[in-house]
């Protein structure tokens, strides 16, 4: 959710373009040359104050993350934590996620994260979904052969239209659960902001793991 009135916002965007990229277009196809290592890719998409993708890189050092979120008063402020942290495996972007193949070439990722991301209730906004037909064709372009997607949302609209889009374009699934932190030992999840608010009210997330069916 973006944050109105940010202080100084357009300077703060701009300050830190070793782990916020200004110009992510000019890196499809080149994202591991920023990352000096041939290591994985992990795309977060929506990922907003970042306390999710910091903590997979902290437990992760072998793997790269991009941490892609739209609004520039968001990011600000995982970027601001990112500098602090000074994890070399991390770097924001600050795009929207229906451009994704603009700066990410075929097969580029190896794993997406779609966290709580904006259930566009209304049947007419259907298509903005991060789990609709068009994004997901998407994700299947960016990732690689046999890569996963993990889904979590506390949202239940949300969680079975993305249990039907993804059945009815063919995928997979590999995990799914009405109850995440019942399921699952909590302490081991990387957790958003969002996330945490919602395990301390007892209310429930709803996850998926999933991957596109072999042909």
């Amino acid at each position: 959710m973006r944050r109105r009135g940010v202080k100084n916002l357009s300077t703060r965007i701009v300050s830190h373009p070793e782990v916020l990229i200004q110009n992510p277009t000019d890196y499809k196809g080149k994202w591991k040359s920023l990352f000096k290592n041939d290591n994985p890719i992990y795309l977060e998409i929506g990922m907003g104050k970042g306390d999710f993708i910091l903590e997979l890189a902290r437990r992760n050092p072998n793997i790269n993350y991009i941490g892609l979120e739209k609004f520039p008063s968001v990011i600000v402020v995982a970027m601001d934590k990112l500098v602090l942290s000074k994890l070399p495996n991390v770097i924001l972007v600050c795009f929207d996620a229906s451009n994704l193949t603009e700066i990410f070439e075929d097969s580029e990722i190896d794993k997406i994260y779609l966290n709580f991301s904006d259930p566009w209730p209304k049947a007419r906004h259907a298509k903005r979904r991060l789990t609709s037909k068009t994004f997901l064709n998407t994700y299947e372009q960016i990732l690689k052969k046999g890569a996963h997607i993990e889904f979590k949302t506390d949202n239940r609209g949300l969680f079975e239209y993305s249990l039907i889009s993804l059945n009815e374009n063919n995928w997979e699934f590999l995990n799914l659960t009405l109850d995440l932190h019942t399921d699952y030992n909590t302490e081991e999840i990387a957790k958003t902001e969002y996330e945490k608010r919602f395990i301390a009210l007892g209310q429930p997330i709803y996850f998926i793991e999933t991957k596109k069916k072999e042909k």
